[in-house]
């Protein structure tokens, strides 16, 4: 199997990469590659790499993820999140190639307090939402296309919400958290390990192409998830000036992009399609901290 990975070098594809090793050859680019053109700022480019590869299967984790940053550039959010997913999709289609590819809990309003089914009426409150909700139908232009939505996205890569946390309780003895939006860490090592699962089952049974919800058991806040932090932090015996905790709502933070208030995700359809069982949320989220207090 030859698999064409975009998005190589962010959190989910740095994951991709060793999730989906053992699969078969794996080309993997990004935005600034100079075998192949990996810029989802250009869709004819990707189209060509698609063309060029002739891959099996297609794993897109390039995006445009800057929330508040794609209210003042909605053009670009829609060119990354969306024309470009549509010009590899029709690619893929013409190869008769699987296509793989992200979504996003923001795709919903936030509203109440069940976790969302992929049923459910789409109502993005922002851009960003809006950008992935139109690249979920682009994605759909490939007849065999698996779509996850998911959420809260972490990595011992990179930045995270934790890493601030840390970085933060080190220097302040007072920090307030938002603490009315629910909804569950989701490790980009979850998200990989699951996404090869998935590619495996798919390519003896196809008619598991379609839209599934893909995030980690259990639901949290900010704030519960800022405690956890701080609690495994002083376990490992990091010395932090925090001693204050304040639980705020979240319209104590504004922010150019509105966020939803319910993040939750009813993932029954993944587990019961791929004979999964999806770990709680805190099972990834001690192992990043584990990784990242080690240093």
């Amino acid at each position: 199997m030859h698999i064409l990975l975009f998005g190589k070098n962010g959190q989910v594809g740095w994951e991709l990469q060793r999730a989906l090793a053992p699969l078969g050859s794996i080309t993997a680019v990004d935005f600034d590659s100079t075998d192949y053109c990996g810029d989802f700022s250009n869709p004819a480019g990707v189209a060509e790499t698609v063309r060029l590869v002739k891959p099996d299967v297609i794993v897109n984790a390039a995006a445009h993820t800057a929330v508040d940053k794609a209210e003042s550039e909605q053009e670009f959010a829609e060119l990354l999140n969306a024309t470009s997913v549509a010009a590899i999709a029709k690619e893929a289609e013409a190869l008769g190639a699987w296509l793989v590819h992200y979504s996003t809990d923001y795709v919903f309003d936030g509203s109440g307090e069940r976790p969302w089914t992929e049923s459910d009426q789409t109502a993005p409150l922002n851009v960003y939402g809006e950008t992935k909700l139109a690249g979920e139908h682009a994605a759909a232009l490939c007849s065999r296309h698996l779509v996850f939505r998911t959420s809260w996205v972490y990595a011992a890569r990179g930045n995270n919400f934790a890493k601030t946390m840390l970085r933060i309780g080190k220097e302040r003895a007072e920090i307030s958290v938002i603490n009315d939006q629910f909804g569950a860490p989701t490790g980009a090592e979850l998200l990989a390990d699951c996404t090869a699962h998935a590619i495996r089952v798919a390519q003896n049974k196809p008619e598991v192409a379609g839209l599934y919800h893909l995030i980690a058991s259990g639901t949290t806040t900010w704030f519960d998830y800022a405690q956890r932090v701080f609690a495994k932090a002083r376990e490992a015996g990091v010395a932090l000036a925090v001693t204050q905790l304040n639980a705020v709502p979240t319209s104590a933070f504004p922010t150019p992009a509105k966020r939803p208030h319910n993040s939750r995700l009813d993932t029954r359809k993944f587990q019961q399609t791929f004979d999964l069982v999806l770990p709680d949320w805190t099972a990834g989220v001690d192992r990043m901290l584990t990784e990242i207090l080690d240093k």
